[in-house]
């Protein structure tokens, strides 16, 4: 029979969230009567760091499964569903973290990939297969429901998003240029160089892919395509400050076709002439248009 989870644990946890981790762990455990080591060890254990800034972690009878190469959750605030998840006694935990990933990518591939940790055709096959599972599906949903009562996204909020996709460059996922370098023999000579920034300094959820293939690395964003056009659908719907934000990227998209030269590369002419082309059409609609 499994011994008893200590009360004092409990306790000297709540003191240490409700203090808002200011409160010294010397101070805890003189007020549940144990040492000051079993107190860090349990600050440890039971991840009490992790759960004060939002980042919820496996709980400690799956600390050694984790620890066999299953995948950590999200490293994000996870909302209250989310948590229900990750107890759910009814799912291991390998498929406890394919619901959490797939209610963020809706991918059952890429979900499996992250939770299994495993290659991408290994994925393919077995994601949506899992994504056919009775008590996964029903949890899938779970989530998904409780998502939709929460949600508290107004038009503005997708408005800014859609900006953002809008002005999202390249260059804020990575920088590139030339470095000098020396052959083998001692000769310098000049290097391409691709630089990504790392993960936690950027908005991932601007980027599309990220792959890494025989001619080097390629990160595509969010479509700006889509983004433009349904900036122009929902024009009248903005802001005064968001309609000058579209005004700012008609700017610069005319200055960008001014700077250009009398023969551009046509590569990137035909680039530019497609977002022109898409910008000339947004103009204020009417309300039956939104």
């Amino acid at each position: 029979m499994p011994r008893q989870r200590s009360p004092s644990r409990d306790e000297a946890k709540r003191m240490y969230l409700d203090s808002k981790g200011k409160m010294l762990l010397k101070d805890i455990a003189k007020a549940v009567g144990k040492q000051d080591t079993q107190i860090r060890r349990w600050k440890s254990l039971d991840h009490w760091d992790e759960e004060l800034k939002g980042n919820v972690t496996i709980p400690k009878d799956n600390v050694t499964k984790q620890n066999n190469g299953i995948e950590k959750p999200p490293k994000t605030e996870l909302l209250p569903e989310e948590i229900e998840t990750l107890n759910n006694e009814e799912l291991t935990e390998r498929q406890r973290l394919f619901c959490l990933y797939y209610v963020r990518w809706f991918n059952a591939t890429k979900a499996y990939q992250k939770a299994y940790s495993c290659d991408y055709f290994t994925a393919a096959a077995n994601g949506p297969r899992l994504l056919g599972n009775a008590r996964i599906k029903e949890e899938i949903q779970r989530i998904k429901d409780a998502k939709i009562k929460q949600t508290m996204y107004s038009t503005e909020d997708y408005f800014q998003k859609m900006i953002d996709i809008a002005y999202s460059d390249v260059t804020d996922y990575l920088s590139f240029g030339q470095e000098e370098a020396q052959d083998k023999n001692g000769n310098t000579f000049m290097m391409n160089v691709i630089n990504l920034k790392e993960s936690c300094d950027v908005d991932g959820t601007l980027i599309q892919e990220v792959k890494q293939g025989k001619d080097g690395i390629a990160v595509k964003l969010v479509s700006k395509e889509f983004a433009l056009k349904w900036l122009d659908k929902h024009y009248s719907a903005a802001t005064d400050l968001q309609k000058a934000q579209i005004e700012q990227l008609r700017a610069q998209t005319d200055k960008l076709k001014a700077d250009s030269n009398d023969i551009p590369d046509e590569s990137v002419q035909n680039k530019m002439d497609a977002i022109t082309g898409i910008v000339d059409q947004m103009q204020p609609l009417g309300d039956d248009d939104v």
